[in-house]
């Protein structure tokens, strides 16, 4: 198998200078693209593992580096496959232009452990976010809108129930004479509430807590419930999709 070629050298004469991010970045927000490559060398499932590694996403400590450094294709399954530790598997091509990129952790030859999906999209390289982010996100969003559309409902009850100032006296009078209690009805039916009452068994305790959680106090709780109806509903989480999609994120 021939050795694909590396990428171009950059201004100076030297290899292309690419600033390396810690394990764990979330680098969702950012996507890149290299023009002077795209214009020296075709993409394709040859080369695009060698345009990869010019991203700041790409991890040099990876088996796939100890492959490129022995004149080995860096996506050799059958090297790979012998080796243990951090890799990237080429899972789904669609030439020129969709290529998607696993980055994993092999323990043996047949058990790998997924930890990263990138992915190519027309010369421009993105982290695909995780799926718990955005399941949190959308929940989110959505809690957001019910939140406001039912703190709009409420502004429209008031503004229904508003009585006119030269009307109000009328209206407390009426009102007034509607809440008229009766002794001895209230007494009736407050006996028969006690009397269910006692044949009724005890309720239940509540159930524990499950393993782990830990309980906000309720002072803080209090606070926290009072402070958000006091102001406005609180803006929705970002979505890994809706609003870091392609086209919003920095290109570098």
């Amino acid at each position: 198998m021939a050795t694909p070629p590396m990428p171009p050298p950059n201004m100076e004469g030297g290899p292309p200078q690419v600033v390396a991010q810690p394990p764990g970045t979330d680098m969702t927000g950012i996507c890149f693209k290299d023009q002077l490559w795209l214009s020296s060398y075709p993409l394709d499932r040859n080369l695009v593992f060698d345009y990869f590694a010019i991203s700041p996403f790409y991890d040099w400590t990876c088996n796939n580096e100890q492959l490129r450094q022995r004149a080995i294709h860096p996506l050799d399954i059958s090297h790979l496959s012998k080796m243990t530790g951090t890799e990237y598997m080429l899972t789904e091509v669609t030439e020129p232009h969709l290529f998607v990129i696993r980055k994993q952790k092999r323990d043996s030859p047949e058990k790998v452990t997924p930890m990263m999906t990138y992915y190519v999209l027309d010369g421009s390289i993105y982290q695909a976010p995780q799926l718990c982010n955005v399941f949190a996100a959308r929940v989110g969003r959505a809690l957001y809108h019910i939140n406001k559309a039912f703190t709009t409902a409420s502004s429209n009850l008031e503004k229904i129930g508003y009585v006119d100032p030269e009307n109000e006296t009328a209206a407390s009078e009426s009102k007034a004479s509607k809440e008229t209690i009766d002794v001895r009805e209230f007494n009736r039916v407050n006996q028969i509430l006690q009397s269910l009452l006692r044949k009724l068994p005890p309720a239940p305790p509540p159930p524990p807590f499950p393993e782990g959680y830990v309980p906000v106090p309720t002072g803080e709780a209090e606070n926290g419930s009072e402070t958000q109806q006091a102001g406005e509903p609180q803006q929705p989480p970002v979505d890994p999709i809706i609003d870091q999609g392609p086209a919003k994120r920095m290109k570098y």
